[in-house]
């Protein structure tokens, strides 16, 4: 299945910036799943790209609610989940089209707001965004901790 092929891509693709992530096939499958099932279980949307009969991109956009310590206005979100263009075809208007098809189906719903993550170090998808009008809005770090003996 191509989805299956394209988080494998991504997977492989975060690794050398992050170097924690999962690269067999059945970790894929089961993120695969993950997704899907954050879509049936809080609403939102996925689309594919396809170019010359071939799929060559995803979004998976879910709907989600931000902490009570965020205005009541502003906590129902549209979250982008997972946003994939193969390789060979970045830098081709895909993501875009892709991200701007989700704040259609955002929009539509009702939403404000919009969020998604990108892993440090992915400066290419990060300059993609700003230029697409998103901005910084959360850090997270990570520590890898010492297992207690």
């Amino acid at each position: 299945m191509a989805l299956v092929e394209q988080i494998q891509a991504l997977n492989l693709f975060e690794q050398n910036l992050v170097h924690d992530r999962a690269l067999d096939r059945a970790s894929a499958e089961a993120a695969l799943d993950q997704l899907f099932a954050r879509i049936a279980e809080n609403g939102g949307a996925v689309r594919v790209a396809v170019w010359n009969g071939a799929v060559v991109g995803h979004i998976f956009l879910a709907f989600d609610r931000l902490p009570p310590f965020i205005r009541e206005d502003l906590r129902p979100i549209a979250y982008v989940a997972d946003l994939f263009v193969r390789a060979a075809l970045r830098g081709q208007g895909i993501g875009t089209a892709l991200l701007e098809e989700a704040e259609t189906i955002a929009s539509a719903a009702g939403l404000k707001r919009m969020v998604l993550g990108v892993v440090h170090g992915n400066h290419d998808a990060e300059r993609a965004y700003r230029r697409q009008g998103y901005r910084d809005y959360v850090l997270e770090m990570v520590k890898d901790l010492l297992p207690h003996g």
